[in-house]
């Protein structure tokens, strides 16, 4: 019985200090603001509201005209 709970309490404890899921929700997040700032971008670059620039993507990425 008593190896069984080092056994648990090493793997609690593991558990603890694993940083990964960390380094995701920084990635997860970078990823984000770089998302936002080309949606910024190019919405600047087409010179339309956000609204219009969404219905361009939507008409591209449904095989409308990209032009």
């Amino acid at each position: 019985m008593n190896t069984f709970l080092k056994s648990i309490n090493h793997s609690v404890q593991s558990f603890a200090r694993d940083d990964e899921g960390a380094q995701v929700v920084e990635y997860a997040l970078i990823i984000a603001v770089v998302s936002i700032i080309l949606v910024v971008a190019l919405r600047n670059l087409t010179g339309t509201s956000f609204s219009g620039f969404i219905a361009r993507v939507e008409s591209c990425l449904t095989g409308g005209a990209c032009a």
